[in-house]
C-alpha cells in the first residue's frame, strides 16, 4: 500500500492523553474545560451551537468535514442534515460499519455565515482542538470530506481528484480524501457513486487488516 506525507506541521503529533487514559473523559474535558463557551473568533457572533463532534471515543475510523451547517448549528451535532444521512448510507451501507463506531467532527466547530469556507484566521482558532481530538481518539484512518477538509488537513492546494483514492501519512495516522457527502449529492451519478465506494473500501482493507 503506497502511502504519501503530507505536510511536516500535519504530521507532528502529541501525546494528548496519558497511557491508560479514558478517551471520551478527555474529549469532554477538552469540551468544556479548553473550548468551553469559546470566543476566539469572529464565527461565535452569529453561532447557535458548538458543534464538538460526536461518536466513539475509542473509533478506529474518523470522519472529518469543514464545518457546521444550519442543521448542524440548530443541534449541535455534526452531519446530521442531507449530507448527513448520506454520510450514514455512506458508512453504514457502503461500509458495513454502524455510524456510532465512528467518531465524526470538523475542522471548525461554529458555522459560517451562508456555509462560506472558513478563513484563516477562523481555522487558526480553532484546529488546536481538532488536533486535539485526534491524538485523545487516535483514529487508524481519518477520512477527509471533501476538498477544504483535504487541503487543510494536509496543507496543500492540489484539488480534491488529485488527493482523493490514495493514503497520506497524517498525524502518526492514515488519512484517505474522498469527496464531500453534500458534493455527491449534488452531482449525484454512477461515475462519483464509484469513486466514492472505491476510496471507502481501500479504507474498509486497512481496518479489516489490522483485525487480523
Amino acid at each position: 500500500m503506497a502511502v504519501l506525507r503530507g505536510d511536516r506541521l500535519a504530521r507532528a503529533s502529541q501525546r494528548t492523553l496519558p497511557p491508560g487514559a479514558d478517551p471520551a473523559q478527555g474529549l469532554e474535558d477538552l469540551r468544556v474545560e479548553e473550548i468551553g463557551d469559546c470566543v476566539r473568533c469572529k464565527l461565535c457572533r452569529g453561532r447557535k451551537s458548538i458543534v464538538f463532534g460526536s461518536g466513539n471515543a475509542r473509533a478506529r475510523l474518523m470522519f472529518i468535514g469543514e464545518g457546521p451547517g444550519a442543521d448542524e448549528d440548530e443541534q449541535g451535532l455534526p452531519f446530521v442534515g442531507r449530507a448527513g444521512q448520506k454520510l450514514t448510507e455512506m458508512i453504514e451501507k457502503g461500509m458495513g460499519i454502524p455510524r456510532s463506531d465512528c467518531y465524526i467532527a470538523n475542522i471548525i466547530k461554529c458555522r459560517p455565515p451562508d456555509n462560506r469556507d472558513p478563513e484563516p484566521d477562523e481555522i487558526a482558532a480553532c484546529e488546536g482542538f481538532l488536533y486535539k481530538q485526534i491524538d485523545i481518539i487516535r483514529p487508524k484512518v481519518i477520512v477527509a470530506l471533501g476538498r477544504f477538509a483535504a487541503q487543510t488537513l494536509l496543507r496543500t492546494k492540489m484539488p480534491i481528484s488529485a488527493l482523493r483514492g490514495r493514503f497520506w501519512k497524517y498525524r502518526d495516522t492514515l488519512l484517505m480524501p474522498t469527496f464531500h457527502p453534500a458534493f455527491v449529492l449534488r452531482q449525484y451519478t454512477p461515475e462519483n457513486r464509484r469513486i466514492v465506494w472505491e476510496d471507502l473500501k481501500k479504507v474498509k482493507q486497512v481496518l479489516e487488516a489490522d483485525q487480523q
